[in-house]
């Protein structure tokens, strides 16, 4: 047990490393990679470049070899930030509105990308700009039994029919599981059932990842202090002549 608390931060951090290389390789560096060949070959046989056969260009590009990799994740990892910086200024912004508006006219498209859209907002946009996750709020709900407590962070407003229905306003919280706090399910549950907590969502999610270990605002327990009984050496004497008198 001790050895797996050492090691598994540790493999944990590499897991999730390895992963975030793969997602970045096989969804965005891959298709860099092909768009590089197509282009090469393409200027190599309009003599803007020198003359490559391409079957040089696809063993010089290997999808297999690691440099080709280390190479598409790179350009991937700069794309998304040159993206990150256009969609950033209010001439990015509008453009971007664009495209989705005309991405949604998709029938298909227009069904799914709307909810994704909202959770990937809610997770990855920054702070300063993303309003849902500046108004959320950390509060204690009873899912399952009266006195039983789970941490949840509130999303929105509930249902209104459900709120016609019982008479009562309701609100949208979401219930994150643990250790994998950024999945778990959704609840409307009456406004006045809550308890709202005085925690930031950082702190909640560090409860909830922890398993409880982090406890935002928890005092570090200090060992009492021993107080040390000082005696003078005639005192010391005195003790000694008593048990064993001369």
């Amino acid at each position: 047990m001790r050895g797996l608390a050492a090691l598994m931060p540790t493999l944990i951090t590499l897991w999730l490393v390895v992963w975030v290389w793969d997602f970045l390789w096989l969804n965005v560096g891959r298709l860099i990679i092909s768009a590089i060949r197509v282009v090469w070959l393409q200027l190599s046989i309009r003599g803007v470049l020198p003359f490559a056969p391409p079957g040089y260009i696809g063993r010089a590009l290997n999808d297999e070899l690691i440099g080709t990799r280390v190479l598409g994740v790179l350009l991937a990892v700069v794309i998304i930030y040159i993206v990150g910086v256009f969609v950033g200024n209010f001439l990015g912004r509008t453009l971007w509105r664009v495209a989705e508006h005309g991405v949604m006219k998709i029938p298909l498209i227009r069904a799914i990308y709307p909810a994704v859209k909202q959770v990937t907002d809610f997770l990855l946009s920054d702070k300063s700009s993303n309003s849902q996750f500046q108004g959320s709020k950390v509060v204690a709900v009873e899912p399952h039994e009266k006195g039983i407590w789970s941490i949840a962070l509130v999303t929105g407003n509930g249902v209104r029919q459900l709120s016609d229905a019982t008479g009562r306003e309701m609100i949208t919280v979401f219930v994150p599981s643990s250790p994998t706090a950024f999945s778990g399910y959704v609840l409307v549950v009456p406004k006045d059932s809550v308890v709202e907590l005085p925690l930031k969502v950082e702190e909640a999610m560090r409860l909830l990842i922890s398993g409880g270990v982090i406890t935002p605002g928890a005092a570090p327990v200090v060992a009492p202090a021993i107080e040390a009984v000082v005696e003078t050496p005639s005192e010391v004497e005195a003790a000694l002549l008593q048990r064993n008198p001369i």
